[in-house]
């Protein structure tokens, strides 16, 4: 325990006031709790009666400056031993100042340790005033300056990460919910600082909620990743859904107070790649298209049979843009009448691009169908079964059965219209967009010429294709 002197210090509790009590429930003297709140402190403290003597001094100043309380309490000032004799006299009238000035001051010394090294500390001083009002002494808490600057660092860091960081920061106590969001988390997550706060990650996230929980549990849990992770989710907005890539960081927080480490959460900090990532799937995509269509050239190149380098085109366009595929020729190019079925891939599973067999049979398209519209208007069409059709979509469009997503390109060859190309997805892969319909027109050039050529070189009677 620390050393005290004071004068007038009693043990005597008021009449209103309820004693503290040790675990045994013996009252604790005045003194030894004073004593004990003392030693408790993070920060080192020591305390000047009027005239300069020390009458306090805790455990953190003794660490500090290496003496203890008992060689410490009594002396007059720092003079002569914890402080040159040079700082000595302006040391003491900055302190003692303090008496007659009010709020507290802040001061750097730099004091001597007992093992005779110097150290800076950053002292806060407040004076002291007794029942008549009158200065009474001063106390002074006090730690070394880098520590100081440490902490203070901390706290600016903090305070600059939760307010406008480039980044958002996000913490997350142990039941997975938001406690504290910055500026630009707030707009990542669709909604205000204040708004979020408390609410469960599922009520914002529509889909990924699951793979984001389950990193801040891995986390709570087993520690931070050694590396960030992206996570693509998709949120619920005014505005309807928006689908988001965040490249996220995790740190486990844990108390500086408990003696172990007790998780108070996760800090999670994230940025949204959104644009990068969809650029870089959009170059992976166009490479590998772009390989695909070199690969189906050079194929072809060696077929004999012009159509089987049609087919053999089409199963090189098939990988990882198509489940399905139907190429449908106009009969009599001249008159421009009906289309039949050239050529298709399985129907039941997957399988190579295959001319019919027993020869082209004729399909009777209804009227609006999207292959007869691209005919017409000499141009791709798409299509999108409706919500809940089910297989009845397809199966009244004369197509596989799980198909759910339809690109028809047209034919065309030296100025005529030869046919449709029709490429289909089923319902678990999304619709076809603007950049499918640029490589199906990029496949429908290369089929059509192959077709063409099958037609030049047909026997009469072969019939068209």
């Amino acid at each position: 325990m620390s050393a005290s002197r004071s004068t007038g210090t009693t043990d005597a509790l008021g009449p209103d006031e309820d004693p503290e009590r040790d675990p045994s429930g013996a009252v604790i003297p005045g003194s030894r709790l004073l004593a004990a709140l003392l030693d408790g402190m993070d920060a080192a403290l020591c305390a000047f009666d009027a005239q300069g003597t020390i009458t306090h001094w805790n455990r953190e100043a003794e660490r500090v400056l290496g003496w203890t309380a008992a060689e410490a309490v009594g002396r007059r000032g720092f003079a002569g031993w914890a402080v040159r004799s040079a700082d000595a006299e302006d040391v003491q009238e900055r302190l003692l100042a303090v008496m007659d000035a009010p709020g507290r001051q802040v001061h750097e010394f730099a004091l001597l340790r007992k093992d005779g090294g110097r150290v800076l500390v950053r002292t806060q001083s407040s004076g002291v005033r007794g029942e008549d009002g009158k200065p009474a002494g001063v106390y002074c808490a006090f730690s070394e300056v880098h520590t100081q600057i440490d902490l203070e660092r901390s706290i600016a860091l903090s305070e600059a990460l939760f307010e406008e960081a480039s980044w958002g920061v996000v913490a997350v106590d142990v039941d997975l919910r938001p406690t504290v969001v910055n500026a630009y988390a707030a707009r990542a997550l669709g909604g205000g600082r204040t708004a979020l706060l408390g609410r469960p990650l599922g009520e914002l996230i529509v889909r990924g909620v699951e793979d984001l929980e389950g990193a801040l549990q891995h986390v709570l849990a087993e520690g931070a990743p050694s590396a960030p992770a992206e996570l693509w989710v998709t949120l619920r907005t005014a505005e309807g859904e928006r689908r988001r890539c965040w490249r996220s960081g995790f740190l486990r927080l844990a108390s500086p107070l408990a003696e172990e480490p007790v998780p108070l959460g996760v800090g999670w900090l994230f940025r949204d790649v959104t644009a990068a990532k969809l650029a870089e799937q959009d170059a992976d995509r166009v490479r590998f298209r772009s390989n695909q269509l070199h690969r189906a050239a050079r194929q072809a190149a060696e077929c004999e049979n012009p159509m089987e380098a049609a087919t053999t085109s089409l199963d090189f366009a098939l990988a990882g843009f198509a489940d399905h595929v139907v190429v449908d020729l106009l009969e009599d190019l001249a008159v421009g009448e009906k289309l039949v079925r050239a050529a298709s891939t399985p129907s039941d599973a997957p399988g190579p691009c295959l001319p019919v067999s027993g020869g082209s049979l004729p399909v009777r398209y209804a009227p609006g169908h999207p292959a007869l519209q691209a005919v017409e208007r000499t141009g791709s069409v798409r299509a999108v079964a409706p919500a809940g059709a089910g297989g009845a979509w397809a199966v009244e469009h004369q197509w596989p059965g799980d198909s759910a997503h339809a690109l028809c390109a047209v034919l065309r060859s030296r100025g005529r219209t030869l046919g449709v190309v029709t490429f289909l997805r089923a319902a678990n892969r999304g619709a076809f967009e603007r950049p499918d319909v640029m490589y199906a027109e990029s496949v429908a050039v290369r089929v059509a010429s192959a077709v063409d050529l099958a037609r030049l070189t047909a026997e009469p009677g072969a019939g068209g294709a």
